[in-house]
């Protein structure tokens, strides 16, 4: 059996993310790319509060510390208290964000509460000037300079009326005094902090923004590179070549395979700095996503000597389906590189309304004491004898998609047994599940005499694009930029930027408009594609990220082609 007898769980794991949950639900902050809702952690810290004061409340009635005046208004307290922050509560719910009425009402009833239990508690309830002072410095640490400098001002209005309306504390001063002090000098330290916080976060903002800028544009210019090198490796195999030669040129495209990796591990972990990634929820078939990375990895698994096995499944789960493919191509790529000439598998199991996705090894194993460090960025785990190609990102990454899309992974490992990875959480689609078909495999013949709009103003690339599409069969007319004459073309392949004012949807567009008729096209990008998708705004145009793999290029080509052969319905 595939599986390890290490225990899958990651209780340290689940720990750690549980308490950064809580601190994210006290504090109001969301995970990387949601919004901070600060009012909604101030409502949950106010419930805290409240219970608190309830507890200590009840041990002042227990041993008699009021008189019965004072100890109805301090039963009458807690429910009142509770039943307004829950109001409050439902409202901030209702409607979510910036409201300064809100913020206003709500510190009315904060310190006016505080006020009336110090002042009718007398000396028993001295201890809670300790909570006037934190929300008097909460609220500058949740809502900012000016709503700090006026919780300290309404705060020194408490403590007057505190010292003027009570016999108690009539006659102490000097702990008023003592108070006062704490009220104006620790908020303005708190203040000072606040502003050196404050621009250190925007510098880091700004180190952060100029670092995705330089990405942004490295990952353009890197990929175009390496996709032309790939093409033209690709070109190479169809030429008569010695064994020397096709060893040589298996090295190469092996090198090429794990560079493009890398890049993408950084590309990625940029992605998810920058704070960017939207997570775009639909109903995913899990046996597809599992085929699809299965298929990714073919050469790299019959290089390794792996024997891969998946289980086919029917599981459809409602998750974002390009950050599961990746998180899933880390998991693989993980096994081909610590998992050389041992099984590997890929399967998933249900767990009532949610789904797990396990990637199982019989690999080298890991020390129980690298565990934790595993997911660590740039973290490799240490193999005696193993030159172990990557940058340790592979589940540095897969952690951070995993917040980002609620679910959990869980780890297991022995050494010399092998290691199990699990996506754990993936929530059972509601919808009514859409049959499966596998995509039958199409002739390559219809390659041959197709003619190929290919626009594309990287040199290199256009000409490696060509070479390889013409070995296809394909007769390909090039460009470097749109088009400025009417052409007749079955298929347009076009880059996204072309290095000026027209985009390759626009190049689309003008092509479509002087033939009259909806030609079959695909977009070809070294950009985001996220980014790209949500400018091209059109969902029925492939968009495919460089390096792509020729074979992935030619599918796609052969299902445009294959759909425009089709007799139209009803013909």
């Amino acid at each position: 059996m595939i599986c390890p007898r290490a225990t899958y769980g990651g209780d340290a794991l689940a720990t750690e993310n549980s308490a950064i949950r809580a601190r994210r639900a006290i504090s109001g902050s969301g995970t990387s790319g949601q919004s901070r809702d600060t009012e909604a952690g101030q409502a949950l810290v106010r419930v805290i509060i409240t219970i608190a004061f309830a507890l200590y409340i009840a041990l002042g009635i227990h041993l008699d510390k009021f008189d019965p005046q004072v100890r109805r208004v301090m039963i009458a307290y807690p429910p009142t208290m509770l039943l307004f922050t829950l109001l409050l509560a439902l409202d901030i719910r209702r409607r979510p964000g910036v409201h300064h009425g809100r913020r206003a009402l709500s510190m009315a009833a904060d310190f006016g509460s505080i006020t009336l239990v110090i002042t009718l508690g007398d000396a028993f309830m001295a201890p809670i000037f300790a909570v006037l002072l934190s929300v008097t410095v909460g609220y500058g640490m949740r809502y900012g300079s000016r709503y700090l400098i006026g919780a300290t001002l309404v705060a020194m209005l408490c403590l007057v009326v505190i010292g003027t309306c009570s016999p108690f504390w009539q006659q102490q001063p000097f702990v008023i005094a003592a108070f006062g002090l704490s009220l104006l000098f620790v908020p303005l330290y708190a203040n000072a902090l606040l502003s050196d916080t404050r621009e250190a976060y925007r510098t880091a903002d700004r180190a952060n923004l100029a670092k995705a800028r330089f990405l942004s544009h490295a990952s353009h210019d890197l990929r175009q590179p390496v996709h032309a090198i790939g093409l033209f490796t690709n070109c190479l195999r169809d030429a008569k070549l010695s064994p020397t030669d096709v060893n040589m040129l298996d090295n190469i495209d092996h090198s090429l395979r794990s560079v493009t990796r890398m890049l993408r591990s950084l590309f990625d972990i940029a992605t998810l700095d920058s704070g960017k990634v939207v997570v775009r929820t639909k109903a995913v078939p899990l046996g597809e996503v599992i085929r699809d990375v299965a298929h990714q990895y073919e050469a790299e698994i019959q290089r390794a000597g792996i024997n891969l096995r998946w289980i086919d499944s029917s599981i459809i789960v409602d998750t974002d389906p390009g950050l599961l493919t990746v998180m899933l191509q880390n998991l693989v790529s993980n096994a081909v590189k610590y998992a050389a000439g041992s099984d590997v598998l890929i399967g998933c199991r249900r767990h009532g309304k949610t789904a797990t996705l396990w990637v199982m090894d019989q690999g080298i194993g890991i020390e129980a004491g690298e565990h934790q460090r595993v997911f660590d960025e740039f973290y490799r785990v240490s193999s005696p004898g193993n030159d172990i190609e990557g940058i340790g990102l592979g589940l540095a990454i897969l952690r951070r998609m995993a917040d980002l899309l609620g679910v959990r992974v869980i780890f297991g490992s022995s050494p010399g047994k092998g290691t199990a990875v699990g996506i754990q959480g993936l929530v059972l689609a509601t919808d009514a599940p859409v049959a499966m078909t596998i995509a039958p495999r199409l002739p390559k013949s219809l390659l041959h005499g197709a003619r190929v709009a290919l626009i594309e103003d990287d040199q290199a690339v256009l000409v490696s694009t060509q070479l390889l599409m013409e070995r296809w069969g394909c007769q390909v007319q090039p460009f470097r930029t749109a088009p400025s004459t009417a052409i007749a073309c079955d298929v347009i392949v076009a880059d996204y930027d072309l290095g000026g004012p027209t985009t390759g949807v626009e190049a689309i567009r003008l092509i479509r408009a002087g033939q009259g008729q909806n030609i079959p096209a695909i977009i070809v990008t070294a950009h985001d594609e996220e980014r790209v998708r949500d400018a091209v705004a059109d969902p029925s145009l492939p968009i495919l990220s460089k390096p792509t793999h020729p074979a992935e290029l030619r599918s796609v080509m052969l299902g445009l082609l294959a759909e425009g052969s089709r007799p139209a319905a009803g013909a």
